[in-house]
């Protein structure tokens, strides 16, 4: 059986409430029901989006940027706005906003260092 395509993302995180608050204030995304006590599960589509606690064998602090290599984008309605809440409370912007084949673009990096693009094309 083949693969279908992607159905689910999930960022391990060294502080899953600072995390979970962060993505909850700034993107606004709410909480799921479902997931285990050691993750937050968001309720996004079409594609669950969650953060969880730092897996055994894994150290966030012996890297520069965690998930380097893979990109992790997600579609947002006001991009504009998001970002510029992000830069009057001093957090990273990797990338300025810009408008592009997706739309309005910009990346920041989150409480752990990902870097999260942000679009507002569908």
């Amino acid at each position: 059986m083949p693969v279908t395509g992607p159905d689910f993302i999930s960022l391990q995180t060294r502080d899953l409430d600072a995390s979970q608050a962060f993505y909850e204030q700034y993107l606004g995304l709410v909480r799921s029901q479902a997931g285990p006590p050691h993750a937050v599960v968001f309720d996004t589509k079409p594609i669950a989006f969650a953060l969880r606690t730092i897996a055994p064998g894994t150290d966030l602090t012996s890297v520069d940027q965690p998930g380097v290599g893979a990109s992790i984008w997600l579609h947002a309605t006001d991009v504009q706005a998001i970002h510029d809440a992000l830069r009057v409370d001093g957090h990273t912007i990797v990338t300025a906003p810009i408008d592009g084949p997706f739309g309005r673009t910009f990346t920041f990096a989150d409480p752990d260092g990902y870097h999260v693009t942000l679009h507002d094309r569908s």
